[in-house]
């Protein structure tokens, strides 16, 4: 193996493991004290915890340690490499965590005293930036993602429908055990407050745009971009249709931070160009994010 491929191994572990440790907080400070559902399955480990006592790290990983007998039969071993590894991380920092902030009592302190909305968004906010982290560095917390990629195996039916059907189906079980709507419409409140987080901090993490500038003083715009952005350009030839007069297309690829300074650039060597931005969700190679295997 490259040396640069071990590097990538030894960081995308190292964010896994700083992914899972902020998930775990997120867990263990804002949603055990104040007896809220998550989905997931330490939404689950949540349940049977406020049910009997049972520590969650416990059932979190018995859970786990099933569904990933039953993932490694059905997807192999590969698949699972960096969830085994999350799993037991999860486990082992729910139950640290919990020992840190345990009260003498046994009880666990309510850090947002008694505003529980407050506390669920915390909650819930840590929770999506956490899981985003841990995604986006090829990651995966096992539980229901497990169960996910087993039904997307057989059926036509894609794992984020999956996902959603189970985390519904976790929040709303806890209605069984309090017999408190609240509690239930406040875990789906979680469920929708920590997918957006994570949806906007996957996307941004890897969040980009795409010029195309069309100039007749393109040579010079693209050799400014080179020098002053450190950005590369790609020159494409085409023909006006109506004139028939040929034309230089500049496509530049760079990151949404350096849309200003691209456009002043342009603004000073050519007010009349013609341009166009278009946001796009990843770009791979130099320059840019790595392509995950």
């Amino acid at each position: 193996m490259k040396l640069s491929l071990i590097i990538d191994e030894v960081k995308d572990y190292a964010f896994i493991t700083l992914g899972v440790l902020f998930y775990c907080v997120g867990f263990c400070v804002f949603m055990l004290p104040y007896e809220f559902t998550p989905g997931g399955m330490t939404g689950v480990s949540a349940i049977i915890y406020y049910a009997t006592g049972f520590p969650s790290q416990y059932s979190y990983f018995i859970i786990n340690a099933a569904l990933l007998a039953l993932g490694l039969k059905i997807l192999g071993f590969k698949y699972f490499t960096k969830t085994i590894y999350a799993i037991f991380m999860i486990t082992f920092f729910i139950g640290v965590i919990q020992e840190l902030i345990r009260q003498p009592d046994g009880s666990f302190p309510l850090v947002c005293g008694d505003q529980r909305f407050m506390a669920a968004v915390i909650g819930a906010c840590i929770e999506g930036m956490a899981l985003a982290l841990v995604f986006v560095n090829n990651g995966s917390t096992g539980g229901t993602d497990i169960i996910a990629a087993i039904v997307n195996k057989y059926k036509n039916v894609s794992m984020a429908g999956v996902l959603m059907f189970l985390d519904f189906v976790i929040v709303s079980s806890s209605f069984l055990l309090f017999h408190d709507w609240s509690k239930v419409v406040m875990g789906y409140c979680i469920l929708i407050v920590s997918m957006l987080t994570l949806d906007y901090a996957m996307t941004s993490a890897t969040q980009s745009v795409q010029f195309t500038i069309i100039s007749d003083k393109f040579d010079v715009i693209g050799k400014k971009i080179n020098e002053e952005l450190n950005r590369g350009c790609t020159v494409l030839y085409g023909e006006g249709f109506y004139s028939k007069a040929d034309r230089r297309v500049l496509i530049v690829m760079a990151r949404r931070r350096e849309s200003p300074a691209i456009f002043r650039l342009i603004k000073h060597i050519d007010p009349n160009a013609f341009v166009s931005q278009t946001k796009v969700v990843g770009v791979y190679g130099e320059g840019f994010d790595h392509i995950k295997s």
